[in-house]
């Protein structure tokens, strides 16, 4: 009986594996990267990267399946799963360092940094690593339309990390702490002299050495 029992299991899992085999072939690598185009185009983010996900699992070494791994990392980016789209981009950089879309793929690292940038008051984090993405694209690739693309992107970090620079400067300065104050005006003109607060760092500055003279010259009095 227990013999009978388990030839039967053989049987249906047998059975189950030619269905499974014949659901997993049943579609071409160009049929699925068609059904993954089409769903991206229509919004279908998530089912497009199921779709492209397939494709790379079942058809490895076809030729779409760069497609798929550069689609998967724009539905990621179009879902505004920054992280996920980050590590999509940088690993078909790695994959594929001579590929003709590795400009694009620096270029959309440096965006999906560039989107999660906040307020000066916040971390900057993400200006520093979307402006390191794109100064490397346009020291790696300076005739490319994505490193003129950049320039716009360049401008708006550093002025957010202009921003943040003056923003905690002046909460010292506002706290009378001139020192830390000074060191952070000084900062700016040395990290950022071509960001347009030149003469405001300047006049920040001659008013926190005016105040720590001041300050000096009372406590040698006392």
């Amino acid at each position: 009986m227990k013999r009978v029992l388990i030839v039967g299991l053989i049987s249906l899992l047998v059975l189950s594996g030619c269905a499974w085999f014949e659901t997993k072939e049943e579609k071409s690598a160009q049929e699925l990267a068609s059904d993954g185009m089409d769903q991206f185009s229509s919004g279908k983010y998530r089912k497009s990267i199921e779709s492209f996900e397939k494709l790379k699992d079942w058809y490895p070494f076809s030729k779409f399946a760069i497609l798929a791994e550069l689609k998967i990392a724009d539905a990621y980016y179009n879902l505004e799963e920054y992280e996920d789209a980050i590590f999509a981009y940088e690993e078909f950089e790695s994959l594929h360092p001579r590929n003709e879309a590795i400009p694009y793929t620096i270029y959309q690292t440096g965006r999906c940094y560039f989107e999660q940038i906040d307020t000066i008051d916040r971390d900057q984090t993400p200006a520093k690593k979307a402006l390191d993405s794109f100064k490397r694209l346009k020291k790696q690739f300076p005739g490319d339309s994505y490193a003129n693309r950049a320039e716009g992107h360049i401008k708006k970090c550093l002025k957010s990390l202009v921003g943040h620079e003056f923003y905690v400067g002046l909460f010292y300065f506002k706290s009378k702490h001139y020192k830390a104050a000074l060191n952070r005006f000084k900062a700016v003109l040395s990290n950022y002299p071509d960001v347009g607060v030149h003469q405001k760092a300047l006049q920040y500055i001659a008013i926190c050495e005016d105040l720590l003279t001041k300050q000096q010259v009372k406590k040698t009095s006392q």
